[in-house]
């Protein structure tokens, strides 16, 4: 396979791999599927950027420059998520609303707080592998020069 079709694959797979990410973060409230996989897969797009592009492109892609304030925020909503409710009196990882509360629903999706966790784990796992996937790189580089 030529270099410009494999590199014309690879840009055209980084949009499926985020769709297909979110499809798991989605499907995760109605069957198997959560934030930690969605983070994997979204990452494995990124990785195959790194197959077919130099370092230095992939490096100028949002999700990779800001990879560290992905993985940061990420941890702090995970974080917040499973100790607010402390603030408040109730017992860690008190998900609102509560059992028997009504729910809001947008479509089938019902938001609760357990979807910010997996946004949450999201984030920190995808940011987590994206910076390590950039660090590598440049250790790559560095040893090449």
């Amino acid at each position: 396979m030529s270099t410009i079709l494999s590199s014309g694959i690879a840009r055209l797979l980084l949009p499926v791999t985020f769709v297909s990410a979110l499809a798991l973060m989605i499907k995760g409230y109605s069957s198997v599927g959560d934030g930690f996989s969605a983070g994997v897969t979204a990452a494995s797009g990124i990785l195959l950027q790194y197959l077919a592009f130099k370092p230095e492109v992939v490096a100028e892609l949002p999700p990779v420059r800001y990879s560290i304030s992905i993985a940061l925020t990420g941890l702090l909503l995970a974080f917040l998520v499973v100790f607010g409710p402390v603030l408040f009196g109730l017992p860690v990882l008190t998900h609102f609303p509560g059992p028997g509360e009504e729910l809001t629903t947008v479509g089938m999706l019902e938001l609760h707080t357990a979807i910010l966790f997996d946004l949450g784990v999201f984030g920190l796992v995808f940011g987590f592998i994206v910076t390590t996937m950039r660090a590598l790189m440049r250790v790559e580089q560095d040893g090449q020069s």
